[in-house]
């Protein structure tokens, strides 16, 4: 009867086992790095943890559990409001999902009284199922939509389809019967701008004239992104990618996966890919799909109210999310494993597996690509690679870690320098100049004139017979009489000397651009301009070594296994690498990323080539600092987040890091018994602390429990409008048993009921080492410090972040949020 009178309050942690000893699904011991509120500024203390570590770090009940307690106490109407959160808040992991248990085993107890219960049952068992399905349903849907839009608003810079003006330029011309396989692009029925306007389709005035209506359209576009993302959806900006990490490891933010960002970001993705600007729509797609996860898990009761297990179902929309993105579910799941969760237990697993296949196969029957494939850039090479080629791809993962050490150091600067000058207060002036820039600069280089995915595809694309591509503009052979697939190392013509001129100015330019693109205030991903670089670099690299393996062929290195007259070098199979490499020297991201870009190519042949530069990337990015973009932003925002990849090596103890400090004001705390409403309200009033610690008496300092600031202030507003006689002079009882008052007293207020009695606590000896594990691990929010069973003071997140910063020589105030 006791542990059941304990589980309606959703606190019953009488053990360490009693949390290991649950199903795969309810484990949090691999759970999330919790993040702390950012609005308050002393004790952000809210997670009632369970456990009491003590000198070798066994954990036991703060409180005294074994005793008798009245079930009416335990079983009173919840308070209404009592266990929800504010914004900008986090989330108590411990208590939600002891809350899920409880739901649960009652669910289960009453499922065989009746078949309306058994049905209850079998919603609730399904509700997951569903709510992952519905995720990946919208998101492919979406997906397929954004897809469409984005492709029919980029070519709407260049012209116009007259016979239908939905039609993109390729679609115009699929129908048309004077179009010829080499000039497949012209067609009588596509109008550029510059005949539409003054009827020239040649000559200086056309070249002027769609040179000034691409200018036009992007700014239009960029302009139109920037100005719906401030007024209806400032939450629709960026990547989004380092909030999902924040929001999925336990932190609230209000309004970031709800409908208007996800109504602002589809429609402004498009015009943000759209007006050319260095950006991808991949890591935006992971913020829409997140939206989807939200907004649909409000329908099942099971995941509303409960914000543990809604992140679960945030995870699954992740992994939908890149599914839909790159065409690559599995590598979704991984990514969604790797990159963004912290709570992923087997259930998210499946159901993330899941999301990723409902949002494959919806985007496959929209088909937006027209060749019925998952993505734009599906390539297959007819060429394997050799053990020698492993030098150049090590050289590319060489040159990705750099570019991502580069990147990541630049942009954070900017990102800086713009949060602490003007220049940060006017958005919109800021998205229109640089959209100016990337237009002007653009418009008269091919490459970067073309959308960043098409450019990518023809970086990837190897050069076949009926390829009319400027790159594959070689000497050929004039013996051959022959179409063969493998058409053999071939010297290079003009066409290729005059692309690799244009696209060594277009890397420049790239990597300039995305520099002070990303961060800007529209929605802005990072994986397609990344990708651009490191195929644009590949492409050259490989272009080189097929020429010196072309001219050389009796050099050592080529003599065994490039013959004359053999197609032994793939250029196109290094822009691949390249790619890989980069986008892996800016995110860190291995695992999933490979298996991201095989499953976003075909190219399942060339898994160690991509590993190998992979792997490369990383390493050199991590020896000039380990952090991948997406935490350097979570670091920039101030966000309280505890990087689970971060290791703390520092030989410090709880005593040195918890407050009160030398010289500190003692710390706030409640007694069981002694305190008035009035006591209470002004403590809570003079103070901006979360939550309170609860002791015997000030003389014993012997704890208690520990009391939330939210659920003391609902609690007592409820008491003064439901229950007669509780005043401002009404004694608050956390005791067990009300102590005996004089006839004439007030009648007393019970809080016993919104008290956690097992406050999760360590000895001031404690080393930091094992305190920061069990945070990251346990997702605390606070834990109380004691020295034989007495209260000495307290260690919150922030507390535990200001002194990583402190032990890293950085200013602890630099990294807060304000």
């Amino acid at each position: 009867m006791e542990s059941e009178q304990l589980f309606h309050r959703g606190y019953y942690r009488n053990s360490y086992n009693s949390i290991t000893s649950a199903s795969s699904d309810e484990e949090l011991l691999d759970g999330a790095s919790v993040i702390m509120d950012f609005q308050t500024s002393e004790d952000d203390n809210l997670l009632d943890g369970d456990t009491t570590v003590g000198t070798h770090y066994t954990m036991t009940n703060g409180g005294s559990i074994n005793s008798s307690t009245h079930l009416l106490d335990r079983l009173d109407e919840p308070i209404p409001g009592v266990g929800t959160y504010d914004d900008f808040h986090t989330i108590d992991w411990v208590r939600e999902k002891c809350k899920d248990r409880e739901r649960h085993r009652r669910i289960n107890s009453k499922k065989k009284e009746s078949a309306w219960e058994m049905t209850k049952s079998l919603y609730d068992a399904w509700s997951g199922w569903l709510v992952v399905t519905l995720t990946g349903l919208a998101s492919g849907a979406l997906a397929g939509l954004i897809d469409i839009a984005a492709d029919w608003m980029t070519d709407l810079k260049e012209g116009i389809c007259l016979s239908a003006l939905w039609y993109n330029h390729e679609q115009c011309c699929w129908g048309s019967n004077e179009a010829t396989f080499e000039e497949r692009d012209k067609c009588p029925q596509w109008k550029t701008w510059a005949e539409l306007i003054i009827g020239q389709a040649e000559g200086p005035g056309s070249y002027i004239m769609n040179y000034i209506m691409y200018i036009f359209w992007a700014l239009s576009f960029a302009f139109l992104a920037v100005s719906l993302v401030k007024v209806f959806a400032p939450y629709a900006c960026g990547s989004g990618i380092p909030e999902i990490k924040t929001i999925l490891s336990g932190f609230i933010i209000r309004g970031y996966l709800g409908k208007w960002t996800l109504m602002i970001k589809t429609i402004t993705l498009v015009l943000a890919v759209a007006s050319g600007l260095s950006l991808g729509k991949e890591g935006p797609l992971v913020h829409v799909a997140c939206c989807c996860g939200n907004i649909f898990s409000y329908l099942f009761p099971k995941y509303s109210t409960n914000e543990a297990k809604k992140r679960e179902v945030l995870s699954a929309a992740s992994a939908a999310g890149v599914s839909v993105a790159f065409g690559a579910p599995i590598g979704g799941v991984l990514f969604s494993l790797e990159e963004v969760s912290y709570y992923f237990p087997l259930k998210t697993l499946w159901r993330s597996f899941f999301a990723a296949l409902v949002a494959a196969f919806v985007l496959r029957s929209i088909n937006p690509f027209g060749n019925s494939r998952l993505v734009l850039f599906y390539v297959e090479y007819h060429t394997p690679w050799y053990l020698f080629e492993l030098f150049p791809f090590i050289l590319l993962g060489v040159f990705g870690g750099l570019w991502g050490a580069f990147f990541i150091r630049a942009n954070i600067a900017w990102c800086r320098r713009r949060k602490s000058t003007k220049f940060g207060k006017y958005p919109v002036l800021e998205v229109i100049i640089v959209a100016a820039i990337t237009a002007v600069i653009a418009f008269p280089n091919p490459y970067t004139r073309l959308n960043t995915s098409e450019l990518i595809k023809e970086l990837f694309t190897d050069c076949g017979p009926l390829e009319s591509s400027s790159l594959c503009d070689y000497r050929n052979d004039m013996n051959a009489s022959k179409i063969v697939d493998d058409i053999p190392d071939r010297p290079a013509g003009i066409g290729v000397y005059s692309a690799i001129w244009q696209l060594c100015l277009a890397l420049i330019f790239k990597i300039i651009m995305t520099v002070f693109t990303f961060g800007i205030k529209v929605p802005s991903g990072l994986f397609i301009p990344s990708m651009a670089i490191g195929a644009i670099a590949g492409r050259i690299v490989g272009i080189a070594v097929e020429q010196l393996a072309y001219y050389h062929h009796d050099w050592f290195i080529f003599k065994e296994w490039c013959e004359v007259g053999a197609d032994c070098i793939t250029p196109g199979l290094y822009a691949m690498v390249g790619a890989a490499a980069c986008l892996g020297g800016v995110t860190r991201m291995t695992v999933s990323l490979v298996v991201i870009v095989f499953e976003l190519t075909g190219g399942l042949e060339y898994i160690v080539p991509l590993m190998a530069a992979v792997m490369t990337s990383k390493w050199v990015g991590d020896a000039f600092g380990r952090e991948g973009i997406y935490e350097a932003h979570i670091r920039l925002n101030g966000y309280p987040f505890l990087d689970a990849k971060e290791e703390f090596t520092h030989t410090t103890l709880a005593a040195d890091v918890m407050r009160p400090r030398r010289n500190d004001p003692p710390l706030a705390v409640l007694t069981q018994d002694n305190m008035t409403v009035d006591d209470i309200e002004n403590m809570i009033n003079e103070t901006s602390y979360n939550g309170f610690p609860v002791i015997m008496s000030k003389e014993s300092q012997r704890l208690v429990g520990f009391a939330l600031r939210r659920d003391l202030t609902i609690a007592i507003e409820s008491a003064r409008k439901k229950q007669e006689g509780i005043v401002g002079s009404s004694r608050v009882c956390f005791a067990q048993h009300t102590p005996s008052l004089p006839a004439e007293s007030p009648r007393p207020l019970k809080l016993r009921s919104i008290l956690d009695m097992s406050p999760f606590t360590v000895t001031d000896h404690t080393p930091m080492e094992i305190v920061v594990d069990i945070f990251r691990k346990l997702g605390l929010r606070q834990c109380l410090v004691t020295h034989n069973g007495r209260l000495l003071g307290i260690i919150t997140k922030k507390d535990i972040l200001r002194h990583m910063a402190q032990t890293a020589n950085q200013d602890p105030a630099s990294i807060m949020f304000n």
